[in-house]
This record gives C-alpha cells, sequence and structure tokens, in this order.
C-alpha cells in the first residue's frame, strides 16, 4: 500500500475501485494518472496473498469526495497500459453486491460495445452503481455484460424499454441478474433439451422425431454427422415443455431404437462446462472413496533407488504383515520414479512398516526412505497451501522470536501448558533433571541420559559429547537420539509438533552453538517449514550445520 502525507483521513465517499487492470499495473501507475485528479491519501493494487500477483483490480483513496468523483467522470474506461479500466465507487458492504437488487443482464451486445457505451445506454435510467462488460485474454468482447442500479426501480425501467430492442443493429437481451446459483436451479426445473446417445447409424431424424413426438409437442430435432454425412451417433431433441421433456426420458432411457434395436440413453442436454464439472466432481468422489476405503492402510513411499524392483520391496515389507497390493511407480520406458505405494490388510500392520521402515535404508540402497500414509493430491495441495501461508507470515520482518530454555531450566508451574517460551517466561529454579515437558503434552520419555544433580547449573556439560563429524558426516543421526519418529510427531497438534522438535533442536544446536541454542532454535521453527522438512534436520548432521550457520550469519549481521 503506498502512502502519500495527508493532513486528514479520507472521507468514506473518496474511495473509488478501478478494475479491468492488466497483472503488470503497479501503483505507481495508477498514481501517475489518478493524482492529477486532486490530492491522493492511498493506492492499493490487491495481489494473491501468496504469489503476489495482481488480482486485476485497486482501490484509490482521495482526500477530498469531489475529487473522487472528478475522477470517476474524466478517468472512467481510460486506458492504462492498452486496456481500458473500469472505475466506480467502493462499495465495502458484501451485501448490496450480493443482493442482486437493482443488477441486470445483457446479452447477444456488438462486439463495438464496451464499458462507455454500454454505460452510456443505460445511464438515463437511474444512477449505476457499476456498469461492465465481459472481454476474454485477447481484450475481445463476449457478448454480453452486467449494469448495477442503486435501485431496483431503475433496473426494472431498463429491462422494460430495452429487452429485445435494437443497439448496434444487434436485438439484445435485458433481464433481471441472476447467480449462478440461481440458474442452476431454473436449470434443473425449466429445461426443454434432450440428448440422446448411443444412436444407431441407420435411425435418421424423422424416425427419432416420431420416437419422442408421441410424448409432447417438439420444436426441432437434430441427429449429429460427420463431414461425410454419417451419423455421430447421438443428437438432440428440444420440447416445447419441460415436463414432456422429462418424461421422454423416463419412458425412452435404455430403450431399443432402429433396425438394430440398440437401446439408447437419454437425459437432459448439458453445456461443454457442465459436463466437465459433473466429471470432475465424480472423479474428486470416487478418489475420494478411495481414500476413505484404504484410509489407514495403504502406505506411500518415497527416496527409492532406480534398480529396486517391486520383489525386493515386498520382501522387505511383508514382514510386517499381509501385502493387498504392492506398485512401484514407472514411466513411459519403465524406469522407476523413485516413489511407489504398498497396501496392508489391517491399519496395526501399516503403522508397524511406518515405525521400522521410515528413514530406514533398503540392504544395498545408501538412501533412508520415506514412508507414511497415502493422502490425496488434493489434500496435500491445500496442506501446502497452508504452509506456504504460514511461512510467508512468519517471515516478516524484525518478528520477535521465541526462545528455548536450556536445560537446567523449567516453566513456571502456574503457567499452563505453554506453547513457547520467551525470555521473559523462563526461570531459573534448582538444580532440574534435564528438560521439563510441559504438562498436558503425552509423549514417552526422551532416552536422552538424565542430568545428573551436580551438572544441573551447568547445562552444557549435561550435554553428550557430538561424535567425530568425519564419522557421522551425511549420516543420519542415531534413533535413540531422536527417541521420536515422524509418525509419532504428527498424531500431536501443530504447537505440540512444534514444542516436541524444538526440545530435540536445541539438544544438537547447543553442542554447535550453546550461547545461541535457543535464539536458533526459534528461528528454524518460525521459518515457516513443514514438519518432514524440520525432522530433516534430525536426521542430517550436515543439513542442520548449514542451517546453523546460516542463522548465525543472520544474527551476526542483525547485530
Amino acid at each position: 500500500m503506498s502512502s502519500l502525507p495527508a493532513a486528514a483521513k479520507p472521507q468514506p465517499s473518496a474511495s473509488l475501485y478501478v478494475g479491468d487492470l492488466l497483472p503488470t499495473v503497479a501503483e505507481a501507475n495508477l498514481f501517475e494518472i489518478f493524482s492529477n485528479v486532486g490530492h491522493i491519501a492511498s493506492i492499493r493494487v490487491c495481489r494473491d496473498h501468496l504469489t503476489k500477483r495482481s488480482l486485476g483490480y485497486a482501490y484509490v483513496n482521495y482526500l477530498q469526495a469531489k475529487d473522487a468523483e472528478r475522477a470517476l467522470d474524466t478517468l472512467n474506461n481510460t486506458p492504462i497500459k492498452g486496456r481500458p479500466c473500469r472505475i466506480m465507487w467502493c462499495q465495502r458492504d458484501p451485501s448490496v453486491r450480493k443482493s442482486g437488487v437493482g443488477n441486470i443482464f445483457i446479452k447477444n451486445l456488438d462486439p463495438s460495445i464496451g464499458h462507455k457505451e454500454l454505460y452510456d445506454t443505460f445511464s438515463d435510467f437511474g444512477n449505476i452503481l457499476s456498469c461492465k462488460v465481459v472481454f476474454d485474454e485477447t481484450g475481445h468482447s463476449k457478448g454480453f455484460g452486467f449494469v448495477h442500479f442503486e435501485t431496483q426501480d431503475s433496473a426494472n425501467r431498463a429491462i422494460e424499454l430495452v429487452n429485445d430492442k435494437l443497439i448496434n443493429n444487434r436485438r439484445v437481451y435485458v433481464g433481471k441478474f441472476e447467480s449462478k446459483k440461481e440458474r442452476n436451479i431454473y436449470k434443473e426445473s425449466s429445461w426443454t433439451n434432450v440428448y440422446i446417445k448411443d444412436l444407431g447409424l441407420d435411425v435418421n431424424e424423422k424416425e427419432l422425431a416420431q420416437a419422442f413426438t408421441r410424448y409432447g409437442k417438439i420444436s426441432s430435432t437434430v441427429i449429429m454427422k460427420n463431414d461425410d454425412g454419417t451419423s455421430k451417433g447421438f443428437g438432440f431433441v428440444n420440447f416445447d415443455q419441460h415436463e414432456d421433456a422429462v418424461k421422454a426420458c423416463m419412458e425412452l432411457h435404455n430403450k431399443p431404437l432402429g433396425k438394430e434395436q440398440k437401446p439408447i440413453w437419454c437425459g437432459r442436454a448439458q453445456k461443454r462446462s457442465e459436463r466437465e464439472t459433473e466429471l470432475k466432481n465424480r472423479f474428486k468422489l470416487l478418489k475420494m472413496e478411495q481414500f476413505t476405503k484404504y484410509s489407514g492402510i495403504n502406505l506411500y513411499i518415497k527416496n527409492l533407488e532406480d534398480d529396486v524392483k517391486e520383489d525386493q520391496l515386498r520382501k522387505e515389507f511383508s514382514a510386517f504383515g499381509t501385502i493387498r497390493s504392492l506398485k512401484i511407480m514407472t514411466d513411459d520406458k519403465k524406469n522407476s520414479k523413485g516413489f511407489g505405494f504398498i497396501c496392508y490388510d489391517a491399519p496395526e500392520e501399516a503403522q508397524r512398516a511406518i515405525a521400522e521402515m521410515n528413514n530406514r535404508s533398503l540392504p544395498g540402497s545408501s538412501k533412508p526412505l520415506y514412508v507414511t500414509f497415502h493422502e490425496p493430491k488434493e489434500l496435500r495441495r491445500q496442506k501446502l497451501a497452508q504452509e506456504q501461508l504460514q511461512r510467508k507470515q512468519n517471515l516478516r520482518p524484525n518478528m520477535l522470536q521465541p526462545v528455548y530454555p536450556p536445560p537446567g531450566y523449567s516453566y513456571p508451574s502456574n503457567a499452563g501448558p505453554p506453547q513457547y517460551m520467551y525470555p521473559s517466561q523462563v526461570v531459573r529454579q534448582a538444580p532440574s533433571r534435564g528438560w521439563t515437558y510441559p504438562t498436558g503434552i503425552p509423549f514417552q520419555q526422551s532416552t536422552q541420559p538424565s542430568l545428573p544433580r551436580s551438572q544441573g547449573r551447568n547445562p552444557a556439560s549435561a550435554v553428550p559429547r557430538a561424535k567425530p563429524a568425519a564419522n557421522r558426516r551425511s549420516q543420519p543421526m542415531p534413533q535413540q537420539e531422536l527417541s521420536l519418529t515422524l509418525d509419532q510427531l504428527s498424531a500431536h497438534s501443530p504447537d505440540q509438533q512444534k514444542f516436541l522438535l524444538g526440545e530435540k533442536l536445541y539438544i544438537q544446536i547447543h553442542k554447535k552453538q550453546p550461547e545461541r541454542a535457543g535464539k536458533i532454535t526459534g528461528m528454524l521453527l518460525d521459518s515457516g517449514w513443514g514438519l518432514e522438512e524440520l525432522y530433516s534436520l534430525l536426521e542430517s548432521e550436515e543439513k542442520l550445520n548449514q542451517k546453523i550457520q546460516e542463522a548465525v550469519n543472520v544474527l551476526l549481521n542483525n547485530t
């Protein structure tokens, strides 16, 4: 949001909506145009919160309402980077837009008619809140548009006097605007066009009309044909009355027709977009049904070496239970894609496989496997979008970072189950036996060695010494040192996951940076990374060392 110094706040009526903007239009471009009319308080181009790409509209706020009114009168439909903009008063109340009061729909418009011409045509009937002609991506009119009047009376007059009249030698339709939901309800209760498929190639239009005309008056019959005049095997019959069309579908669906006595299919004729939407919904429903059916028993495995075969994978995983199916995904050339799926008979078997095989390497392989429950693509996309949003929010500058207390400190007894601990919350107590889990977070006792009482006031001495880097470089850390698996973490809430990861990360980071361990731990946990990415820092010392050094560099640069 670009703001300018102002002596007074702009009035609510001094705000304008500017639409139909190209993605490349920025605040500076709008300021250059709109500042010629009057003093501007602020300009904001609305953008996608993840991609930061322009949504194609902006808000321009003037200090005085008269300047906003002058801009609306003089700058509406002004080309900005070659595309005419659409300006209207900013309407903060969404109920006005959603109610449909005063909103009309116009179709069969001449391609030469734009926002301005449509506005000039309908402005005689009353005050217009917004006016829009719909264009395609190339800037050409789609032949329809909308006009939103301040009152329903103005809209009614426009419908009465302009509907079925000529505009630029085209007879236009003008009617009350209906939402998509209302249009769908209307279609379901008023359709008259019947779609027929699986027609025998010997059936002609006369025979088709004879079969359907017994159910009511028909306005048209057509069988779609190829370029050589042969039937494509489908056609349409349009009735005058909706009830007749419904009766015909009920009576003739799956009934034989023609010399071949081939059963035909009958139903409501749909637009291509409707059919595609229906097929997508059916596919999503089928995928969700499959996910529900195999939830808890179907596993996803990745990090497979290229030479791993299904027989080898089955041999390793059959030790945990009966395998229904196993599949390694391959490309067109039958080369492994590095991931696959295993479906067990029982959830207990799948859980054992995850607990035993996640982060373990197959014999002869150097890559640790990643094993988890399979999730639909749509669910994974939602989770990814949430993680990206969280990452954007957590990367704000100068954000207060949580500091985790070292061994020897514990939480205040009256603090309840805390989510994070900041410096003001950490209190010194009597010598303690290591890290204290907050009340209410159930988890197995860590296998880290307990701190002797004599070492309670010296946190550094209580932490086990790290193994030489030469022996552990690029190798997973011992499982007993981690004392928790990714699957176990997933069973907790996001806040509990962060705390448990923070407890383990702090111990490892303290070995490298004892004085900065708390700060670095907080920086890593609030970096916006997902659970798997954070957990990988516990598995790879090399990766953790890299992140520690990056955090140290940030801290040094900010001091």
